[in-house]
């Protein structure tokens, strides 16, 4: 299952835009409240239902963990000791890290992208803790990906795909049906 972050303040391109090319490829990818409350308000003031609170996750079955940018989102996901445990259960069920826009910095400040190519929006460079920094659009190194901005919201989940298909996320069934009956 691919996880969504979402805090008050995320991007609103940045969250939907993977969610929406992801489900187009049938992958089980939900949106995940790190509080308990299933609505959250994005950083323009659009209130968005969460699929999950992060008290319904079935920790074990996260292969994927997508944080997305907007302020003060960003600032909200690292304040959050949420993000912490979903981040540390991907990684120990062999799952992938992304993060776009100033999201990649909660992986820096907390010197998880040591030797790691990775980009970010401009200004954050500096929280990305000993990470060898690129102006590339979108990059993927080991179990990261990252991505400048909203901009790259769309090449950022068309990666997503592909590295959903090398981890070999299988398409979900139910969502199969769906896309059957339209």
């Amino acid at each position: 299952m691919v996880i969504v972050l979402l805090a008050n303040g995320f991007e609103e391109l940045e969250a939907i835009t993977p969610v929406d090319v992801l489900r187009r490829h049938n992958i089980d990818v939900r949106t995940v409240s790190v509080t308990n409350e299933k609505l959250v308000t994005s950083t323009h003031g659009i209130q968005v239902a969460a699929d999950l609170c992060s008290t319904e996750v079935p920790l074990d079955e996260v292969d994927m963990l997508v944080l997305p940018g907007g302020m003060p989102g960003v600032k909200n996901l690292d304040a959050s000791p949420v993000t912490q445990v979903f981040i540390d259960a991907t990684l120990r069920n062999g799952g992938h890290l992304a993060a776009i826009c100033a999201a990649p910095s909660i992986f820096g400040k907390h010197g998880m992208l040591t030797n790691i190519k990775a980009t970010c929006f401009p200004g954050f460079e500096g929280e990305l803790l000993n990470a060898i920094v690129t102006d590339a659009d979108v990059v993927t190194d080991g179990v990261f990906t990252t991505a400048r901005d909203y901009e790259c919201a769309t090449a950022f989940a068309k990666e997503l795909v592909k590295i959903c298909e090398i981890l070999g996320i299988e398409p979900k069934e139910e969502l199969e049906a769906i896309e059957e009956a339209k």
